[in-house]
């Protein structure tokens, strides 16, 4: 790591306070302001091979962040003071702003309480509004890239990807394709169509959805799948995923995400003003801060192994804690009651005609088969709980508005745990057969099949 430098250009530089993979951040005194400012400086080093490349890339950028933020004056935009470009090095004076990316408050046990999400947001959606006045679209509206302190003050950055809309491509040197976070990226950003301000609202439109859910809209498990899904399928419920967040908040998300252009809000004035709307119907007291307890003792259960974090956080969500004494029916044998539970503390025993299967302890699911089986729905044991028992109770009308991914999780684990309790039960079942026929492989150690003429 290389030393920090006493000096960058006019500039004494106090201490680094950020390091990215092309930049470092530092706190600097100027002689020309009197509050501190943040200098982005950059290193150019041509002897590594590609390095060229990038560097031009890099002044790209540079070049495009003094251009654009000298002409955007608005209380919710950094502002850029001065830059300097030279042969081996570069560097972005701008406002220093001490508070943190929103990217800390996009998981599930950290979510901001919905009235300080919105408001957040409805300040982004003005800083949006004021530079689309001014021909400039961000293109890159990300949690890394929205800045925000602990009274909610809010300073969108690096508007070095911004692209000056009064420009032809062709012709505009800063223009540079492909830019922007995919997770992020509104359908014709993907496609590559002209941009204008509606692509930087899709993009908040996806931030605030993950800040109410701690989740992003579209999830898939390569670029391929997730390019597809943003460009053709629809988000999930926001509401659904989160109940603490009000049904009108849907709409709003809804129109923000809305793949054809002529649907989605004309401008961050309009974003603005549905939110407000939302907002003046929470009350701000409401808000409950989740059980990270309860959270931390799923993750140990066996069964959610597999199953992300923000996944699980959805479980706790849909589920109920529920606690009972012992010698309690939890399920009855030929009832169409589809719940089913997962054994946190105690045990259970599973009978049929009124004879002891097995017993079930901690991990263990029970009473799963009413909800497996699609044709009945019927249980084929019943469940007594032995013991004082802790257990997760699922609801399949519950679960049935749970996400894509949660729902393939739970089947996943639930055809798992049943087809390895048919093999025990076989293995127990075999201890007092008879001797299996013993059968002849062919010189292949497989099946011999032959096709048979008629």
């Amino acid at each position: 790591m290389s030393e920090t430098p006493d000096r960058i250009g006019k500039y004494r530089i106090v201490r680094e306070i950020g390091r990215g993979a092309t930049a470092i951040v530092y706190l600097a005194e100027s002689p020309d302001y009197p509050e501190p400012v943040a200098l982005k400086h950059v290193r150019f080093d041509d002897k590594i091979k590609d390095e060229a490349k990038w560097n031009r890339r890099l002044l790209k950028l540079l070049k495009a962040e003094e251009a654009v933020s000298s002409r955007l004056n608005h209380p919710n935009i950094i502002r850029i003071f001065d830059a300097s470009i030279e042969t081996t090095q570069a560097y972005v004076v701008m406002e220093y702003f001490p508070g943190g990316s929103l990217e800390r408050y996009c998981s599930f046990e950290n979510l901001l309480p919905i009235h300080r999400t919105i408001g957040i947001v409805f300040k982004c959606c003005m800083a949006l509004d004021h530079a689309y006045r001014q021909g400039i679209v961000h293109r890159d509206i990300k949690p890394a890239n929205i800045l925000v302190d602990d009274q909610d003050n809010v300073k969108i950055t690096d508007f070095g990807l911004a692209m000056n809309i009064n420009k032809k491509v062709d012709t505009d040197s800063t223009f540079i394709m492909g830019v922007g976070s995919p997770a992020y990226m509104s359908p014709e950003q993907i496609k590559g169509y002209p941009l204008n301000q509606k692509t930087d609202l899709y993009s908040l439109g996806v931030l605030l959805f993950h800040l109410l859910t701690g989740r992003l809209p579209f999830r898939a498990s390569n670029p391929a799948q997730l390019v597809y899904k943003i460009i053709n399928a629809d988000p999930p419920s926001v509401s659904q995923l989160n109940p603490d967040v009000p049904e009108q908040m849907d709409a709003v998300i809804r129109k923000a995400l809305e793949k054809d252009l002529y649907s989605r809000y004309r401008n961050g004035a309009e974003f603005a003003k549905d939110l407000a709307a939302v907002r003046y119907k929470i009350l701000d007291d409401s808000y409950v801060p989740p059980d990270t307890s309860r959270f931390a003792r799923l993750r140990k259960v066996a069964f959610f192994t597999e199953f992300e974090d923000v996944e699980l956080w959805e479980v706790l969500r849909i589920c109920s804690w529920r606690k009972v004494d012992k010698h309690v029916t939890l399920v009855r044998e030929g009832g169409t009651d589809q719940r089913f539970g997962i054994v946190l503390d105690g045990s259970v025993e599973l009978s049929v005609d009124g004879r002891k299967v097995m017993e079930l302890g901690h991990g263990e699911v029970f009473g799963a088969q009413a909800w497996l089986d699609h044709l009945e729905h019927k249980h084929s044991m019943s469940v007594v709980s032995l013991t004082p028992l802790t257990y997760l109770e699922i609801n399949p009308s519950a679960l049935a508005l749970a996400s894509e991914e949660v729902l393939e999780r739970f089947r996943r684990q639930l055809t798992t745990v049943i087809v390895r309790r048919m093999a025990q039960l076989a293995k127990r079942m075999s201890e007092d057969g008879p001797p299996a026929v013993r059968g002849e492989f062919t010189s292949t150690g497989g099946l011999d099949l032959q096709l048979i003429d008629n």
